[in-house]
């Protein structure tokens, strides 16, 4: 199983880069995880969009679905001809939240035109959590995490069995994530604060709350992801690795894992 990263930003792109976006390929089947603003383009780099079986969003903000707006465009109107209204299986599946429905990308169509544009582009279907999903050649757990919206980790591995690839979506500190993805051979934490929340509802991870949620799943390798190119780089791994007991990487554009 091949993991490529996209775009690994917080809610403002990096300088030169992109929201969230990750390629998970195994044997024929090919998932595109989250899609979020400038992430399409980086997709394009990567391979064709019309080789993508499937896209999973894990949570209904902009910074990780904006760019299925550009993708309903470029199938609907591309030059390879439109999918759009065709048969289920001629389009690439949208793996969407089931508790907003179509609200949300419907809303998002709209403010560019039709607001069926995506739901009839993509074959629009729908994870739960705690809900298993095998999608070609892979299987898909989802777990609810603490973000502030209903939001799910999802944990990836071949459906015939063999390493796991677990991503924490975007999250607060909580125990779910350590059950999904302990014995993970790969786990994608998100790292966006310098500090914890003052205030309100934990919504996020500092570097080193993610290194601690990491040894406590007792994961083979951490990567470190939606934080942005403002922070202190050398800092937060210095924290995260402190926290996981073990080197730790930061998510880059391009960069590729295997497991």
């Amino acid at each position: 199983m091949r993991i490529t990263v996209l775009g690994k930003s917080p809610a403002w792109q990096d300088a030169g880069g992109a929201c969230s976006g990750y390629v998970v390929e195994h044997g024929g089947t090919r998932l595109l995880l989250e899609c979020g603003n400038g992430v399409f383009g980086r997709l394009r780099e990567h391979c064709s969009y019309r080789r993508v079986d499937a896209v999973v969003i894990s949570h209904l903000h902009a910074d990780h679905c904006l760019d299925l707006m550009p993708y309903a465009y470029a199938l609907t109107y591309g030059r390879a001809g439109p999918v759009a209204g065709g048969a289920a299986a001629d389009r690439p599946a949208l793996l969407l939240p089931e508790y907003d429905g179509l609200a949300t990308i419907r809303r998002l169509a709209g403010l560019w035109g039709s607001e069926t544009l995506i739901e009839e582009a993509f074959a629009p279907a729908f994870h739960t959590p705690g809900g298993t999903l095998e999608i070609g050649e892979l299987r898909l757990r989802f777990v609810p995490v603490p973000h502030y919206v209903p939001t799910c980790a999802i944990d990836i591995a071949p459906a015939a069995g063999g390493p796991r690839f677990t991503f924490g979506a975007d999250c607060g500190p909580n125990e779910a994530v350590v059950d999904l993805a302990r014995g993970s051979e790969l786990l994608f934490l998100e790292a966006t604060l310098e500090q914890p929340e003052a205030s309100g509802p934990r919504g996020h991870l500092t570097a080193a709350e993610a290194g601690e949620l990491a040894r406590r799943a007792a994961v083979r390798r951490l990567v470190l992801t939606h934080l942005s190119d403002e922070l202190d780089q050398r800092a937060t791994l210095e924290a995260a690795s402190r926290g996981f007991g073990a080197p730790v990487e930061i998510a880059r554009a391009g960069a590729e894992y295997v497991v």
